[in-house]
């Protein structure tokens, strides 16, 4: 939000900075080098004050992130964890600490649905119809199983095992953000069976 605030800002005067944290920092730098990069005193200086507050909340979110690397050396679930595709330090720790008894849940499936990662059913007619994914559950590890399956989907051409082979046996079939979801839903079972057997995920070649 901060950074959106800063380029709006600047946008206002004519300065465009690219997307993404580093050409606003590099802007904020040269400010704070004496530019003006033609900016008037007060909106220079209320620049300064939003690039100071972006640093201090930089330094707090590092000293979280070590504090989360910590963690995770100590705890072997969120190691364990940490071996699926998808699955990074975040992910990986949020599950840990959010599913303290994974046999609370009989199945994966179950997991899954917990989560929100499951069709929704709607009865008509006598008929049973699937409709988008419930999203009930909790929201914040559904969002983060999302972003990993992203990854997983973007790389699955060149990636050699039978999960691979399925992201692409599914793209030519459905469109990307529903075989998104359908990887999350998979790594949400698999990281039920990682908590269940205690074992790190093993990856199969595809044949």
């Amino acid at each position: 939000m901060i950074l959106n605030a800063i380029r709006g800002h600047l946008a206002e005067f004519g300065v465009i900075a690219a997307h993404g944290p580093h050409p606003v920092m590099g802007l904020i730098q040269r400010l704070s080098s004496k530019e003006d990069l033609g900016l008037p005193d007060i909106a220079r200086a209320s620049l300064l004050a939003f690039g100071a507050y972006l640093e201090a909340l930089a330094g707090e979110i590092r000293a979280l992130e070590r504090r989360l690397m910590a963690w995770h050396r100590m705890d072997a679930k969120s190691q364990r964890l940490e071996t699926i595709p998808g699955v990074g330090l975040i992910t990986a720790t949020a599950l840990a600490a959010s599913v303290p008894d994974p046999s609370v849940f009989n199945s994966g499936r179950q997991f899954a649905a917990f989560l929100g990662l499951v069709p929704r059913q709607n009865s008509s007619g006598g008929k049973d119809r699937l409709g988008h994914i419930s999203k009930m559950g909790n929201g914040y590890l559904r969002r983060l199983l999302v972003v990993g399956a992203t990854s997983v989907v973007r790389r699955a051409g060149t990636n050699p095992t039978k999960t691979g082979y399925w992201v692409r046996l599914l793209l030519e079939r459905k469109p990307a953000r529903v075989t998104t979801v359908a990887m999350a839903n998979r790594t949400a079972r698999v990281a039920w069976a990682v908590l269940i057997r205690g074992e790190p995920y093993r990856a199969s070649p595809a044949a």
